[in-house]
């Protein structure tokens, strides 16, 4: 038995190769491959060479990035995190042959899995299994970013991920993925508004599409806009809640300036370049914000165990269950089969081609 593996050699060389299929052993499960997202800031800096896991090494003990080897090296072998798979053969109680579950294992046709060291999260017989793509881990990126926004205000005592958002004034700079699932949770859970701010034409409206309110921020000054329309007391005007999740500076500069005094940005974004255009001693400092990191490695301090990832993956659930008809219509932008990956994210790293979300189907 082989499997299809999509490996990323250099930058802009991606091929797919064969590989023996790892043997079934005592405790682990096969799964073939149903569906593979692309998580495209992610799996396009390795094509494109600017990860910088690439380029130098992690200290995990110290959380620095140090002179050294890469952590990763070429060839990358695990390239995305976005997997649906069916389970054909199983040699442990835990999972039986036939479960349909979302994990991380990268795009590849088929993969041997041991559920004490990966996670396998169950799709439920309602939710249509690509959706399950977002199950894994980018929803919970996503969730997690509510939840930063919670602790942000509650500390500790967080009930539900509306916690930061209900009844609030919400900006979400940027019109990805991570963008959009976002910019739904806050809706779902209760935001008194929601507005998605990004310059290209094609990604508003998609977020039009999903029913939520956009602003171009190259047509009008939007901080001025959204200044003018959300006042709270005199001298305080703005966004209660910013999440950003482009990783480009203007639009940390940008998600700064949207922000009510002494409110946070909430950064879901991987920048991969400088950031000469964030200005700290303009809106940052003369407003007293906050910015705070969000990814997915840790949630909020004083939130574990009770909020984990499982926790967030069932949230994700939920919002698909809800909208999931919306984004499989207009978020999910190419459905292809992995044997066209290669071309494809090459094409995606280069600009020769612009999708929203695509799928790889084995």
């Amino acid at each position: 038995m082989r499997d299809r593996v999509v490996v990323v050699n250099g930058p802009g060389t991606v091929e797919l190769v064969e590989q023996e299929a790892a043997e079934l052993r005592e405790g682990t499960f096969r799964v073939a491959t149903l569906f593979s997202g692309v998580s495209a800031g992610t799996e396009l800096s390795y094509v494109k060479g600017t990860n910088p896991y690439l380029n130098v090494t992690w200290n995990a003990e110290l959380g620095l990035f140090q002179p050294g080897p890469a952590s990763v090296p070429y060839p990358v072998t695990r390239l995305g995190y976005m997997q649906v798979g069916r389970v054909v053969e199983s040699r442990t109680p835990v999972v039986a042959v036939g479960a349909v579950a979302a994990m991380t294992y990268g795009h590849r046709s088929g993969h041997l899995a041991d559920p004490l060291a990966e996670r396998f999260v169950p799709l439920p017989d309602d939710l249509d299994p690509l959706l399950g793509v977002y199950v894994a881990h980018l929803g919970p990126i996503c969730a997690n970013g509510l939840l930063h926004a919670a602790a942000d205000l509650c500390g500790a005592d967080v009930r539900s991920l509306g916690d930061g958002v209900r009844g609030r004034r919400v900006a979400v700079v940027g019109g990805g993925v991570v963008a959009l699932l976002t910019a739904l949770f806050a809706r779902r859970h209760g935001a008194a508004s929601v507005v998605v701010l990004d310059p290209t034409p094609a990604r508003r409206a998609v977020a039009g599409a999903l029913g939520l309110e956009t602003l171009d921020p190259a047509a009008d000054d939007p901080a001025a806009v959204l200044k003018t329309r959300w006042p709270h007391a005199a001298g305080d005007r703005g966004a209660d809640v910013v999440f950003q999740c482009r990783g480009q500076a203007w639009a940390l500069q940008l998600a700064l300036r949207l922000l009510r005094p002494q409110g946070a940005v909430i950064d879901l974004a991987f920048y991969q370049s400088g950031a000469d255009e964030v200005r700290f001693g303009e809106e940052f400092h003369h407003n007293g914000l906050s910015l705070r990191c969000a990814q997915i490695g840790r949630v909020p301090r004083g939130l574990a165990p009770t909020w984990d990832r499982e926790r967030l993956s069932a949230e994700t659930i939920e919002l698909l269950r809800q909208y999931g008809h919306l984004i499989r219509e207009h978020l999910v932008s190419a459905v292809v089969p992995l044997a066209e990956a290669p071309t494809l994210l090459t094409d995606l790293a280069q600009r020769r081609r612009q999708e929203l979300q695509v799928v790889f189907t084995a």
